[in-house]
């Protein structure tokens, strides 16, 4: 049997981190083991799922490359599948209709409660069959009075629960539309998957579906609960820390290398390594190295490990994502020079790629004010004799090269016999807007000729209308 493993995500929302930390490592364990990986689309809450919330997930899941070799499946195109299954099990004898109202298993609850016994549905209903003709009823899965459930987790380990700690769990509704527990275990039935990875959140629901599965006489799959991710505070990571969905990781700036690299380490390691390349990860990955305990999220340790992707991933690919960014600030770089030169003198000047856009302006778009503190600084009427010396030398430049742009400024300063500084500093601010840009030859170089010596006019006049005014 071909190993299989399935993302399953409810449509009701974006893509959070938890969801794709739980995707890469159903992906990554199929690609080891040369298995498949499906995405099946959980969207039978109909009050809460949204096609929105579906676009974010199949945007969220393209954006990272964890491609799926089977699906996407979406599980209200299937509920007579489930009709099917329930009928099975009614006729099997493993479930039964129960007529009891909402208050009356609230009762039985709190009887329950006050017994100090285990708050479950009593199980009226379980063996009658004196069933009344106009009253509303649900299904219940009827679920072994005794022994023991044992999951045998890849990450935690074996898992002993009581049956008498479980209920007779809803498998349909009195409007005959099908619960969570049923489902699923129809799908990963259906679907033959062999590993069901998945937050630690689900142990609950485990033991459940494992009874539902032996019931239909089905395969159990073996489970991997991976522990949640927790925020820098100690608690659960949520919207209140910040960026938690994946699209927005993109939005701020992040290589998706970056954030598929951060998200392996967060619960799983292999010795010291930390910078993992997405070969590495299927070669080395392995459910059973899963930390047991929580891990906390570090935007710190992000950032380092984008800052790493920046400066180290072929530059022409890094420009693709760059792109986006440069659009998105409404940047057109039709006029300008490549992308990918962009990359080359300031990926190791910012820690992302939105960051590298907003500093990377000036390369296409001409300003007609320059920072007012680098201004105040740079551009006094002392630095009139260097610009205009500079300008007449750059013009006269027939092969704009970082080289030949770095001696003509050298050769300034010698002649006016002062510091670099008192040459390139006002340059800069002149010819970006602002004190800090890459290199001052390979800046020049990347502008064009025109538009240097345009820029060195309009920071000139700059310095005249401050002379007029002192």
């Amino acid at each position: 049997m071909t190993l299989t493993t399935r993302f399953a995500p409810s449509p009701t929302g974006y893509l959070h981190v938890g969801g794709a930390r739980t995707a890469l490592y159903s992906w990554l364990y199929a690609k080891k083991n040369g298995g498949d990986f499906i995405l099946r689309i959980e969207d039978t809450d109909l009050e809460r799922s949204t096609q929105e919330s579906v676009d974010a997930i199949m945007d969220g899941m393209n954006w990272l490359n964890l491609e799926w070799t089977h699906g996407p499946y979406f599980q209200t195109q299937r509920f007579d599948r489930y009709k099917e299954v329930i009928e099975q099990l009614l006729a099997s004898g493993n479930a039964y209709r129960c007529y009891c109202t909402a208050e009356e298993v609230e009762a039985m609850r709190e009887e329950a409660k006050a017994k100090g016994e285990i708050e479950k549905y009593n199980g009226l209903w379980r063996d009658r069959t004196d069933y009344p003709a106009d009253k509303p009823y649900v299904i219940r899965f009827k679920n072994p009075l005794d022994g023991d459930v044992v999951i045998k987790d890849m990450v935690k380990g074996d898992i002993t629960i009581s049956n008498e700690q479980l209920d007779d769990l809803i498998i349909a509704r009195s409007d005959g539309t099908p619960t969570y527990n049923l489902t699923v275990v129809v799908d990963d039935w259906d679907m033959k998957v062999t590993h069901v990875v998945r937050g630690d959140d689900h142990i609950s629901n485990t033991p459940k579906q494992i009874n539902i599965l032996a019931a239909l006489g089905a395969d159990i799959p073996q489970y991997a609960h991976i522990p949640m991710i927790l925020g820098d505070d100690g608690k659960r990571l949520s919207k209140r820390h910040g960026a938690v969905s994946v699209m927005q990781y993109r939005d701020d700036g992040y290589l998706p290398e970056a954030l598929l690299n951060y998200l392996v380490r967060l619960g799983w390691s292999h010795g010291d390594q930390e910078i993992f390349s997405r070969e590495e990860m299927i070669e080395l990955f392995d459910l059973k190295d899963c930390n047991r305990a929580p891990s906390g999220f570090n935007t710190d340790k992000l950032i380092w490990v984008n800052q790493h992707y920046m400066k180290t991933l072929a530059p022409e690919y890094v420009a693709e994502h760059l792109a986006w960014h440069m659009a998105d600030q409404n940047i057109t770089t039709d006029n300008g020079p490549s992308l990918s030169e962009i990359v080359k003198v300031q990926a190791d000047r910012v820690k992302t790629l939105k960051e590298m856009a907003q500093i990377s302006r000036y390369f296409y778009q001409d300003f007609t004010e320059f920072d007012a503190k680098a201004a105040k600084k740079h551009l006094r009427p002392v630095a009139k004799e260097a610009l205009l010396l500079v300008k007449a030398k750059l013009a006269e430049v027939t092969d704009w090269q970082a080289e030949n742009l770095h001696k003509i400024i050298d050769a300034t300063a010698e002649e006016l016999n002062v510091g670099m500084g008192k040459v390139g500093m006002p340059l800069r601010v002149a010819v970006t807007g602002a004190g800090n840009s890459p290199a001052l030859d390979l800046t020049l170089a990347l502008l064009t000729k025109d538009k240097v010596l345009a820029r060195i006019d309009l920071a000139l006049a700059f310095i005249a209308e401050r002379e007029a005014q002192a």
